[in-house]
């Protein structure tokens, strides 16, 4: 219900009717839609028109527009800031941009600094949220210093992050690609080289979106259209949108009939207690005038009003710019402001001076302490710097505001960028920075010492200062003396950006350090490093990449042993991840990195080790990629496997045996051991639960999760099922792929029948996926048919095929889903009473189904269509049973799947009844309520409840559909 409506006393059943009024429907198709009467809705619709002192139906349908109206602009308002003070003038100007973002998709507002773009381009995007169904968001780019961060300021302000498998960048076009909203991306000026191409790539790739851009110079590409901001008004507007000159007749209330600068001047005069009298319009005037109508230097010469009085000011404001003005400027509005700023400081004692000038190498709000330890170095004294900060805030150098880490100062913009050039001038800018670079790299260990991204006091710790971080090293890879201090602090920030789930940026700086460090060991760890994210980010390619980079620095430097290892795991990526490439290279080519790697090994352990995973993942490998060709017969692939989780284990390094596990399980799959792969793959998961979460460990443990949630609902565990898909679900490196984290929980959760917990966790999952752009991924079919199967159970034929559709647009071949979606199938047959037509979809055709063809449902597959044999009473139900039985021994939910079918078939109701106890022991309620049910009149009741209590109760007509 809209606050609008919220406002007048109507309730939210009223709200509902309300709109739909709104959209002409009678009241029969608004009690169908609401499943009430026709007299309920003709009560509410006499409570509205009393409510809203509306006169007939069609009133009421106008109100309703304009409430729905009123409600999407506040909404679509939410992402700019709220201003601290009004807007003041610039109704033409306003008009004219509001115009230009209407009729073009970007629109550049360009003028000198401190002019008023800012201030501007928020009004106009307020005047315009009505417009933007899915809003308007304001950029601040101030504090990005690297051209690549563009994407990631807006990831930040759109409240995304980015999307496995895809870089910032195309997380935002995908998150906007069918979106209508505006963006507002605010000083620009310095990032051009980032802004300009991934403007062109948003406005190619989102059709309905604009971009409303400030900056002190053009953009230069094509589709801008650009839109000088002039100064304020010094001319009074007439009535009839005439200019006159300035009269001081206008009287002190608002400066009313006067200019926009002088009306901007009384506003902010007001604000600091000082009133501005009609007989002093005129003076004031001619101060906007000296200031060229510069809104920023306005707003500066007010908050001297307290100390100067008006005189004082026109005073000292001639003065200085008669001192500064040397001969003709290009920019006389760039010359007032640097005449108001210089003005500003020749007030100030030295050391607050220095302080300003020292200061301004910080990008984003600073801390006291912060400030003392990069501006406080002689002359200044790091004591002197609070009070200086003070003093300064008090004359709006700086700005004050309070944060969850203490109280921080920021200086705007245009002073930020004057106090560099006083730097320079001073010659203290490089000594400034080295203060800001060792405060950068001590801020970044601290950081690291405390890394607990599960709290928000650390994210917020590291958003506080992760722009000055980057700011340092983008300095200090510039000097080369400083090189050495560049490579430590971009693995510092490597290692930080990877905590925040910034994992572009991780792999970004990882290969910018490799780049900035001689020590060739120092180059390789980083390279690693940089592969290990890319592992995490499904970006094969890259991981391909990086790990033969890595080893062709560590082959110059003489460490063989180190390149055997990093070719070898290149080899394994090539195999294991083949699926995450965006272009696979030829077979032999990996081949190759594998038989170089054997020949550089020699016999070092690790190398060793890793030559033996490769060759186990290579076999692996080609035993589906080589349909037609010879097969290694699965004891070989076993021995190997065990080898190499042996030469792992010698190494005493987690990760290595991790690795290795990988390999066994698939062994044990492909030799039909599903319990030893299941046992396995529970091994990897317990292994790693003691690693911290680093690149190293992530990419393995996200592997380890899905592997053994798969392997172990395929033996029936359930509980474990739910329990590590529960874990994966909440791992930071998958917050920003919803699809991928939820995944095997909702399949787990189907399996067991919580109805209600999938429901909820597949919008998360269908969410993410949109967001990521639907791309095709046959791996999802299985959870896309779990989904579809508790619809079905639900009764709700419209969510049910909502989800098939979904199969369809991931991409699954009739072939892939002949794995699972039989067995989702039949169950919802049995439940629905179709036993012979759930006998139909898992009969084979061919003997007794291979575990190949239905995957790590094979138990389920064959307890089920043993079942349904019984219920439809054919013939071969006995000999089903019996087949089934050494096949599912040991899953405890297909045993009790047998042992329920063979009670039916004998018509022993005592040991049909007890199999719902072992259901229940074994985390399969749903099975349990079905034992129940069919144990007959006594006991159906209480499955229905248990139905009931999982959600699983028919679904009215629609609910649940997306």
């Amino acid at each position: 219900m809209s606050k609008q409506a919220a406002t007048v006393g109507i309730s939210a059943r009223e709200a509902e009717i309300l709109a739909l009024i709104g959209e002409h429907r009678s009241n029969a198709e608004i009690g169908a839609q609401l499943v009430i009467s026709v007299r309920t809705v003709e009560a509410h619709v006499s409570s509205l028109l009393r409510k809203l002192g509306a006169p007939d139906r069609r009133a009421l349908a106008d109100l309703a527009a304009e409430l729905d109206r009123a409600e999407r602009t506040s909404q679509a308002l939410a992402g700019l800031p709220s201003p601290l003070n009004p807007f003041i003038g610039r109704a033409q100007e306003r008009d004219a941009l509001r115009e230009a973002v209407s009729a073009h998709r970007q629109v550049t507002a360009v003028g000198p600094g401190g002019v008023g773009k800012t201030r501007l381009a928020l009004a106009v995007a307020a005047d315009l949220a009505a417009n933007f169904a899915d809003g308007v968001w304001f950029v601040n780019l101030v504090p990005v210093t690297d051209p690549a961060m563009v994407g990631s300021a807006v990831a930040a302000a759109l409240g995304l992050g980015e999307l496995q498998g895809r870089s910032i960048d195309d997380s935002v076009l995908a998150a906007l690609a069918d979106r209508r909203a505006l963006l507002v991306l605010d000083n620009c000026e310095h990032l051009t080289d980032g802004v300009a191409p991934f403007l062109e790539r948003l406005l190619a790739r989102c059709p309905d979106v604009s971009v409303l851009t400030t900056s002190r110079a053009r953009l230069m590409v094509p589709f801008e259209w650009v839109y000088p901001v002039p100064p304020l008004s010094l001319e009074v507007h007439g009535g009839d949108g005439t200019h006159r000159g300035h009269s001081g007749h206008g009287g002190a209330d608002g400066a009313a009939g006067s200019s926009d600068a002088v009306a901007l001047f009384a506003d902010r005069a007001a604000a600091v207690g000082w009133t501005i009298e009609a007989e002093h319009l005129d003076q004031v005037a001619d101060v906007c005038r000296k200031l060229d109508g510069v809104a920023l230097a306005i707003e500066l010469a007010t908050a001297r009003l307290p100390a100067l009085g008006l005189d004082g000011l026109v005073a000292g404001l001639s003065d200085h710019l008669r001192l500064l003005v040397g001969g003709y400027r290009a920019d006389d509005r760039h010359r007032s402001v640097r005449a108001m700023l210089d003005w500003s400081q020749a007030l100030l004692a030295g050391p607050d001076l220095t302080l300003l000038r020292r200061i301004s190498v910080f990008v984003a709000p600073c801390t006291a302490s912060a400030a003392a330890a990069v501006a406080g170095f002689d002359p200044l004294k790091p004591g002197e710097v609070v009070d200086g900060l003070a003093r300064l805030a008090d004359q709006s150098l700086l700005s004050v505001a309070a944060s969850a880490g203490g109280t921080r100062y920021r200086a705007l913009e245009t002073i930020r960028q004057y106090g560099t050039e006083q730097l320079t001038a001073a010659g203290e800018l490089d000594a400034t920075l080295a203060q800001h670079l060792r405060w950068c790299l001590a801020g970044a260990e601290e950081l690291a010492a405390d890394a607990s991204p599960a709290t928000g006091g650390w994210r917020a710790r590291f958003d506080a200062v992760a722009d000055d971080l980057r700011a340092a090293l983008s300095w200090a890879a510039e000097q080369p003396g400083r090189h050495a201090d560049a490579c430590r602090l971009a693995l510092s920030l490597a290692d930080l950006a990877f905590t925040r789930n910034l994992v572009g940026e991780s792999q970004r700086r990882y290969e910018q350090a490799a780049a900035l460090t001689d020590d060739p060991a120092v180059a390789a760890a980083a390279l690693r490093g940089a592969a290990n994210v890319a592992a995490c980010r499904m970006r094969g390619d890259d991981v391909y990449r990086l790990w033969q980079a890595a080893a062709d620095v560590a082959h110059r430097a003489g460490d063989t042993a180190a390149a055997a290892r990093d070719l070898a795991t290149a080899a394994t990526t090539y195999f294991r991840k083949a699926g995450a490439f965006a272009q696979l290279p030829p077979r032999d080519e990996a081949a190759a990195l594998l038989t170089r790697a054997r020949e550089l090994a020699g016999d070092d352990p690790a190398a060793e080790a890793a030559v033996a995973l490769a060759d186990c993942v290579a076999l692996g490998y080609a035993f589906f990629a080589d349909r037609g060709g010879p097969k290694t017969a699965a004891s070989e692939m076993t021995a190997r496997a065990e080898r190499a989780v042996e030469l792992a284990r010698r190494l005493d390094d987690p990760l290595a045996e991790c690795a290795a596990l990988y390999a066994l399980t698939g062994a044990q799959r492909r030799a039909g051991d599903t319990f030893a792969a299941a046992g396995t793959a529970r091994r990897r998961v317990e292994l790693l639960q003691s690693v911290p979460l680093t690149p190293g460990s992530a990419d393995e443990l996200i592997d380890a999760l899905l592997i053994a949630t798969a392997t172990s609902m395929g033996v029936g565990d359930l509980p474990a099922a739910r329990r590590m898909g529960r874990q994966l679900r909440d791992l930071p490196p998958l917050a920003e792929v919803g699809h991928v984290a939820t995944q095997r929980l909702l399949m787990a959760d189907a399996l067991a029948g919580h109805a209600t917990d999938v429901i909820a966790a597949s919008g998360r999952f269908l969410d993410a996926w949109t967001q990521a752009g639907r791309p095709p991924a046959r791996g999802f079919g299985p959870v896309a048919a779990s989904v579809a199967m508790i619809h079905g159970l639900r009764g709700d034929q419209a969510a049910q095929a909502g989800w098939l559709a979904v199969l369809d647009q991931l991409g699954v071949t009739p072939e892939d889903r002949a794995g699972y979606s039989p067995t989702f199938d039949a169950i919802i047959l049995l439940h629905q009473g179709q036993a012979a037509r759930a006998l139909e979809q898992l009969d084979t055709g061919a003997g007794e189904p291979k575990p190949w063809l239905t995957g790590i449902l094979l138990h389920w597959h064959v307890a089920l269509r043993a079942e349904a044999a019984v219920l439809a009473g054919h013939p071969d139900a006995a000999r089903l049973l019996a087949a089934a039985r050494p096949i599912a021994a040991g899953n405890p939910i297909a045993v009790a799947l047998l042992d329920r079918a063979a009670a039916l078939l004998d018509d022993d109701h005592e040991r049909l009844l007890a199999t719902a106890a072992a259901f229940e022991s074994a985390g399969c309620p749903y099975q349990r309520a079905r034992t129940l049910i069919l144990a007959g009149r006594d006991t159906a009741p209480a499955g229905d409840a248990v139905l009931a209590d999982l959600g699983l109760i028919p679904a009215p007509a629609g609910e649940g559909t997306r």
